[in-house]
């Protein structure tokens, strides 16, 4: 039920130290104006939609289906929201859930902690965020890996996002950090829309580079802050704060994709430009098949690209291929694939009790009858 795509014997290990753990899970909301670009995400349907997905998946996560919701989930082209594979995960084993809003245009109508953020332009702009903006959550995530650590004791973080666009930043960070990643980043699209994104991310980036007169034809010396001011999202520099000071301490699982891909590119340089120590064997980027095995990106190649030390890359086995709702269905068509820790959630039930396909599959779906019948009620 967790394959292990990189760095076999680190896998294995990590795998080993948390047996029979149960995690806290954390889930960091932030939001970029990149997201509201036609076509950009599917993460609901028009960009209005996408402006309330975080607040939805938010509330979703922390009360269940059960709750009669403010912001309900957006409806998809296709598929389902991955906030119920977590929900399903975080329900059954009675996980602890801490919301943290890093920079959203409204608040989610959730226990939330509020770190004082603000949402980001859009990353063609060149200045998505202040740079005191981003020193400042960047602080908020180093203080607050602290003290989720030390709640943890000996066991692991679950450290998930929902940002909607955020493979876009993801891309603008990873190409900004000098890493190969054209063409391998994923996104909530069946296909993948390299283009479009890649389009996105070059504006950017050019738009940068004159702000910091960087000549075309040079690399970008600058500092990984800067870098995330000027491309990124706000849940960026809280994860790599958090995942920094938590790895020293226990354990850490970057819960996504190519997304968690870039923070862990993006922590290992703040690490090393602001000599910060941490403990890269505590970490491991957890995510789903889907995502790790999507033909449409190269999710592995772009693990292996990224500069020392690679990180481990696992993935939960789990299918939707026998699901009775074709919304589960579609995942195995490449919609949706991931999003707010879905497949780390899915390897923590493993590791828990040794979850199997039958039992996370049963309990996803159960989300989905009860989300039917609050509905039809």
């Amino acid at each position: 039920m967790v394959r292990i795509y990189t760095q076999a014997e680190q896998g294995e290990a990590w795998l080993r130290r948390y047996r029979g753990d149960v995690p806290l899970f954390v889930c960091v909301l932030g939001f970029t104006e990149t997201g509201l670009i036609p076509g950009i995400s599917a993460a609901g349907c028009t960009p209005e939609d996408r402006k309330y997905t975080a607040c939805a998946d938010a509330e979703f996560l922390y009360y269940g289906a059960k709750h009669q919701p403010q912001y309900p989930l957006p409806p998809l082209a296709a598929g389902a929201s991955p906030v119920l594979i977590s929900r399903a995960v975080v329900e059954a084993f009675n996980i602890p859930v801490y919301l943290f809003n890093a920079g959203l245009p409204q608040p989610p109508a959730a226990p939330i902690i509020d770190l004082g953020g603000f949402p980001a332009k859009c990353l063609s702009t060149g200045a998505a965020m202040a740079l005191t903006n981003v020193n400042h959550l960047f602080k908020q995530g180093l203080l607050w890996g602290e003290r989720l650590a030390a709640k943890s004791q000996t066991g692991y973080l679950i450290l998930s996002e929902c940002v909607v666009g955020g493979t876009t930043t993801a891309l603008g960070i990873l190409t900004g950090l000098g890493i190969d990643a054209l063409g391998k980043v994923n996104s909530s699209h069946p296909i993948c829309n390299h283009e479009q994104k890649w389009q996105v991310v070059q504006e950017g980036l050019e738009r940068m580079k004159k702000r910091h007169k960087v000549k075309d034809h040079s690399s970008l010396p600058i500092d990984p802050l800067e870098l995330a001011a000027s491309v990124g999202d706000p849940m960026q520099v809280v994860v790599a704060g958090m995942a920094i000071a938590a790895s020293r301490r226990c354990g850490v699982l970057l819960a996504g994709g190519t997304q968690m891909l870039a923070v862990y590119a993006l922590m290992n340089a703040i690490a090393q430009t602001y000599s910060l120590s941490w403990q890269p064997t505590a970490v491991a980027v957890g995510t789903t098949r889907w995502v790790a095995e999507d033909p449409t990106g190269d999710t592995v190649k772009l693990a292996l690209s990224l500069n020392e030390p690679i990180p481990t890359l696992l993935a939960t086995g789990l299918s939707f291929a026998d699901s009775r709702y074709s919304q589960l269905q579609a995942y195995e068509q490449g919609f949706v694939k991931e999003g707010v820790g879905a497949g780390a959630a899915c390897i923590a039930a493993h590791l828990c009790q040794d979850w199997q396909q039958h039992q996370l599959l049963a309990a996803i779906e159960n989300q989905i009858e009860q989300l039917t019948q609050l509905r039809s009620s």
